[in-house]
């Protein structure tokens, strides 16, 4: 009867294992350099290898977790490789052709995670604040010129499955093949002044990026995430926090432009959070598309209004039309030399069959054989 009871408990463990942690508050771990200063906080395990990008592009990787004082000791590994955004600045940037179709996705893996000073709790048990968040970003996108795919699905409660859960809602977005996909999120750190800046002169919060290291896209990923700081640090400095990259997939493994975005935590004022999404739905649209700003409601990278359009970081003309003039002028060098070759007398017949030779038949009077 023991062996019975023993094992029909070790049953009961294992079966609800994942839900043990829901409605209860994730340990937050200091991420401290080798001197001791703190860098971050982070809600939620760190383990060994982790790594993290501050706001300044340093780059440090997790060498130790200390379990009992929830602290996790980074070594510096030298700054960030980030990418080229010359083209943000760039007077001469080639106009964006118009795609046959821009889609952005959004969706809440966590559709509990609320805002205590606007929500007036940070969970709810039945639609949490992040989803007013992911409202009004998917609405500031749509003003910049992209359609957008918001599922509101929830995925309840908030536990070790509710990724398993989102799962589904993720592969569904990815059915429409958007650009890009985001799984909106606010994080759990007490300390709101983590989060809290003064952008272009607002008070705002903060967004920070997560990157899953788990999964066969973890480069994709995190090249589409440093991409998306760069920008936001020469549009709009201060509003990233910093880059963290973490144990497990987020549903990442589904597509090579998936990022976690943490709107702010759920101690900071609800207002704050909602200041900063015009400025990073502006940050993602610019990522993704490139696309045309001023007209749009957004500014350049000084804050002056301008109806200037801009390279997309994955598109460029330049190639193409260089190389167009480049055969034109091949053309008309070879229509010259043949003229030459030709003589002042030989007459109009003798310079197309010239000019044809030259070509191999392409161009001109074909040779006869």
């Amino acid at each position: 009867m023991k062996k019975t009871a023993a094992a029909f408990t070790i049953f009961c463990l294992l079966c609800f294992a994942p839900y043990a942690g829901a409605g209860e508050e994730e340990s937050v771990y200091r991420i401290i350099d080798q001197s001791g200063q703190v860098l971050a906080h982070i809600c939620g395990p760190c383990e060994a290898g982790d790594e993290y990008i501050s706001a300044s592009n340093a780059q440090y990787r997790i060498s130790s977790v200390n379990e009992e004082a929830h602290t996790a000791e980074a070594e510096y590994t030298g700054m960030a490789n980030m990418p080229d955004i010359s083209w943000l600045t760039g007077g001469e940037a080639q106009p964006v052709s118009a795609a046959a179709k821009r889609l952005i996705a959004l969706y809440c893996t966590h559709s509990d995670e609320s805002y205590i000073k606007g929500d007036g709790t940070e969970s709810s048990e039945n639609r949490g604040g992040i989803y007013d968040i992911a409202d009004l970003f998917a609405g500031q996108l749509k003003k910049l010129g992209t359609e957008v795919e918001l599922n509101t699905e929830t995925h309840h409660p908030h536990d070790a499955g509710a990724y398993r859960r989102s799962r589904q809602t993720a592969l569904a977005l990815l059915k429409q093949q958007p650009d890009a996909i985001f799984d909106l999120h606010r994080d759990g750190i007490p300390d709101p002044d983590e989060y809290a800046a003064t952008v272009s002169g607002k008070e705002m919060s903060k967004v920070r990026l997560l990157v899953g290291k788990s999964n066969q896209n973890k480069d994709a990923n995190l090249s589409f995430a440093k991409k998306i700081k760069a920008v936001a640090d020469r549009m709009y400095p201060g509003l990233i926090k910093d880059i963290y990259i973490g144990k497990g997939t987020y549903n990442q493994d589904l597509a090579p432009h998936s990022v976690l975005l943490e709107f702010g935590t759920h101690t900071l004022p609800k207002s704050r959070v909602e200041a900063s999404v015009e400025p990073m739905a502006e940050v993602v649209y610019r990522t993704v598309f490139g696309g045309v700003v001023g007209s749009a409601g957004a500014s350049d990278v000084s804050g002056n209004a301008t109806d200037k359009e801009v390279q997309p970081l994955s598109e460029s003309n330049e190639g193409s039309g260089a190389a167009l003039w480049m055969i034109i002028a091949l053309i008309a060098g070879l229509g010259v030399f043949a003229f030459l070759s030709a003589g002042r007398r030989g007459g109009a017949e003798k310079w197309k069959h010239s000019f044809s030779e030259m070509t191999g038949g392409l161009l001109g009077k074909r040779p006869r054989r």
